[in-house]
């Protein structure tokens, strides 16, 4: 485990109890009632060090592995997590696919706002110190990564590339709908079994901990896995003399995962804030709640870089002058102003097709307005030297 994940753990573990327990303030000197006793408080902390998880969830990271998947060389992964991909590597490269598309989709959802889903090169955190706090972006990371890995597994169960599963077989006979009547049969995609793989996996973490953040990591998960299967649709191919439909076979097939970032990202618009005591021990508060993202903490402004928050700012970043929206320049720039910048696009124009069977378009020239955020500045009583 690396010093700089060591850091983050003690911080979100509850660093400030260790460190009384340890009586250290402010770097004086430990006051030792008895060397036994220090050497216990010491161990003590060392064994937590090493046996506590992380609060980040560096599993995320096997996506910028990609054919390179080895699970000891996967950092962060708990015990359980490393058994898996031990006896599923194959599972492990759908996973790292998976990842890569959920990463993409929230950088979609959330392209036009502050906050941009970034993430960071070469970082096994994958989001850097954002996520350390129990905010709306870490509750909709947790969804939409967990609906990742059920959309992942799933779709590799029914292509065939995974030996441990295929199509779900168990929907047999006929059924009715509003068409009429209709016989089960072709490849329904096999969503229980995404979800079983997605829970064990994705979870494995968050089961090792009874802390707040580990439970609203867990209800957030629960909701991105779920939200894959509310978007199941019916697909049919119709028999009968010349396509009449007058018989169908029918299966379940999941939605085009655009459907399931929508739906989170909706989500997190009303998610719910929670106490500790309510998302541990409220049983009506999480009935009614099952469906929806939790946070605990407020969420940073974003508007400049700081690195303890993991915000990286919007200095530099596009907006929309013309817009009233969140990626319009005012909301954007959070009233420092942007920078306009003209320049020269090239785009396709006047496409026509050609008989047979191509398209033919002209290069077009147009001259357009970028605007860019100012970055901050600094007080001029900082400048006073």
């Amino acid at each position: 485990m690396k010093g700089r994940n060591m850091f983050c753990l003690m911080k979100s573990r509850s660093l400030s109890d260790s460190s009384k327990a340890m009586g250290i303030r402010n770097g004086t000197k430990i006051r030792h009632h008895s060397k036994p006793i220090s050497k216990l408080y010491f161990i003590f902390i060392l064994l937590l060090l090493i046996f506590t998880p992380r609060v980040d969830s560096s599993w995320w990271y096997i996506g910028a592995l990609g054919a390179r998947v080895i699970c000891d060389n996967i950092p962060g992964l708990v015990s359980k997590q490393r058994q898996l991909c031990q006896q599923h590597p194959d599972l492990m490269q759908s996973i790292g696919e998976g990842a890569k598309e959920w990463i993409r989709e929230c950088q979609h959802q959330f392209r036009h706002h502050r906050w941009n889903c970034s993430t960071l090169d070469r970082d096994h955190t994958v989001f850097g110190r954002v996520m350390l706090r129990s905010s709306r972006e870490a509750a909709f990371v947790y969804a939409i990564s967990s609906a990742g890995v059920v959309y992942a597994i799933t779709r590799a169960c029914s292509q065939g590339e995974l030996k441990i599963c295929n199509c779900d077989s168990h929907k047999r006979g006929r059924e009715n709908d509003e068409r009429g009547t209709f016989d089960w049969g072709g490849c329904s995609d096999n969503i229980n079994y995404g979800i079983k793989f997605a829970k064990a996996f994705v979870d494995a973490r968050e089961r090792m901990v009874k802390d707040a953040r580990a439970r609203m990591n867990l209800h957030n998960n629960r909701c991105g896995r779920m939200a894959v299967k509310r978007f199941m649709k019916l697909e049919c191919k119709c028999h009968g003399v010349s396509g009449s439909c007058s018989l169908r076979t029918c299966w379940l097939a999941m939605s085009d995962f655009r459907r399931t970032g929508d739906y989170l990202r909706k989500k997190y618009n009303t998610a719910i804030e929670v106490t500790m005591n309510q998302i541990a021990a409220d049983r009506d508060f999480k009935e009614s709640s099952k469906n929806e993202l939790v946070y605990i903490e407020n969420s940073p402004d974003y508007c400049l870089m700081d690195p303890t928050a993991g915000s990286l700012g919007t200095a530099g970043r596009v907006c929309n002058k013309s817009s009233r929206g969140t990626d319009g320049c005012e909301v954007m720039c959070c009233g420092r102003g942007y920078d306009t910048m003209r320049v020269k696009r090239v785009n396709k124009c006047d496409c026509k097709f050609k008989w047979c069977c191509a398209v033919e378009c002209s290069v077009c020239e147009e001259v357009v307005d970028v605007h860019t955020c100012k970055p901050h500045r600094r007080p001029d009583w900082l400048d006073i030297t």
